[in-house]
């Protein structure tokens, strides 16, 4: 079997995974057998059976309903918030690679400090004084993930802006805006991708771990994290597949969006380093 084809059945995989995961929580309320808040004291901490495929919680709640509900948190905060972060690291790139002098010293020092503080202590030391809500969790994960795009993309526009054919139109008269939009960014799209791929997985990882301590989704909202930190926690021993199963989601979850990351990078024929290392 040739390496192309191992990797087109690699890619194959990996991308059903992600579809079925997409197209359960999307079709949640169709696919839950029962609603993800619904409370049963009398059937708590049932073991897996014909009625409840995953078992219940503490609290009677149908482990199964919880887990096709729970992933709709994880992928809109994690597509949200790093697509929040692509965008400020888009501009504060463009801007420090294209521009550079003062505008490059000042954006380059900012995500130098970013950069050496623990991403996520940070975070939950923002959560912590913010609030715990979506909002909170939004711009925390946005100020720890925004410095990898804007390194990437000042590395990548400074080796862009020095072609010929950028110094041909502006020979040719075109204004800066049409050389970032029409001939700079097109350039850089395919690291882009790839490091937004790859930055879905670990803030999936975060928001999970945020929940996990308490400072994520808070409940009745059903989250991956949060059902670990919840009944899991406390039950593991006795019901153990409180903690397998959203365990098992995460990272059938995280690790599918990692290997089409790489093998995204393959593909497309990527040589950077950075994007790795980023």
């Amino acid at each position: 079997m040739t390496l192309r084809r191992k990797q087109n059945i690699k890619l194959a995989v990996v991308c059903t995974i992600l579809l079925l995961i997409v197209l359960m929580t999307v079709l949640a309320p169709w696919l839950a057998p029962y609603s993800p808040t619904r409370i049963d004291m009398g059937n708590r901490l049932a073991d897996p059976c014909w009625a409840h495929p995953l078992g219940t919680d503490a609290l009677g709640r149908d482990v199964l309903s919880r887990i096709i509900y729970g992933g709709r948190a994880s992928l809109l905060l994690a597509v949200a918030a790093t697509c929040c972060s692509m965008g400020v690291g888009l501009v504060a790139g463009v801007a420090a690679g294209y521009c550079e002098g003062a505008v490059d010293a000042v954006i380059t020092g900012v995500s130098n400090i970013f950069q050496g503080l623990p991403g996520m202590v940070m975070m939950i030391a923002l959560v912590g004084i913010l609030g715990s809500n979506t909002r909170s969790i939004v711009l925390a994960l946005v100020i720890t993930s925004w410095v990898g795009f804007s390194r990437l993309v000042r590395g990548e526009v400074l080796k862009v802006k020095n072609e010929m054919y950028i110094e041909g139109m502006r020979c040719l008269g075109a204004g800066h805006l049409r050389i970032i939009l029409r001939h700079v960014l097109p350039n850089i799209r395919t690291n882009i991708i790839i490091l937004f791929t790859t930055r879905v997985g670990r803030v999936v990882l975060s928001v999970a771990g945020l929940s996990y301590l308490g400072l994520g989704i808070q409940p009745p909202t059903p989250d991956w994290g949060e059902m670990i930190s919840g009944s899991a926690r406390r039950y593991f021993r006795s019901a153990p597949h409180l903690l397998w199963a959203p365990g098992l989601c995460i990272i059938l979850l995280t690790m599918s969006i990692n290997i089409l990351g790489d093998l995204l990078r393959d593909r497309l024929d990527v040589k950077q380093d950075s994007v790795k290392e980023l």
